[in-house]
């Protein structure tokens, strides 16, 4: 697998660890497992993928790492201020469909 290809998908398994993150408390335990997570991930999949430890992969590595934290934090900022929206700290569950009913708006 060539740099670009790893990165994308470091990104992409970033996203719902960003979703999540944006979601609690900054510097609680919930925090510190959403960032460092997917680190082992990150690791065996540059293991696997044969890309190797040259210098010049590292920040295109952690540009992509942190890029999709904030991606993810993003996507969860946007979709809660949606108006009537239920948004959780899982994107999965959040993009699959919340099954909790929404409040009905009473007569006015």
């Amino acid at each position: 697998m060539n740099i670009v290809s790893v990165a994308s998908i470091v990104f992409v398994l970033n996203l719902p660890f960003g979703y999540w993150r944006s979601n609690v408390r900054k510097f609680s335990r919930p925090w510190f497992l959403s960032v460092h997570a997917p680190v082992p991930p990150v690791i065996a999949l540059r293991v696997f993928s044969g890309l190797g430890w040259q210098l010049i992969t590292f920040p295109i590595m952690i540009g992509a790492f942190f890029f999709g934290q904030v991606a993810g934090s993003g996507l969860h900022l946007l979709r809660s201020s949606r108006p009537g929206s239920l948004v959780s700290s899982c994107l999965v569950r959040d993009l699959m469909g919340n099954k909790r009913k929404r409040p009905k708006a009473g007569p006015e």
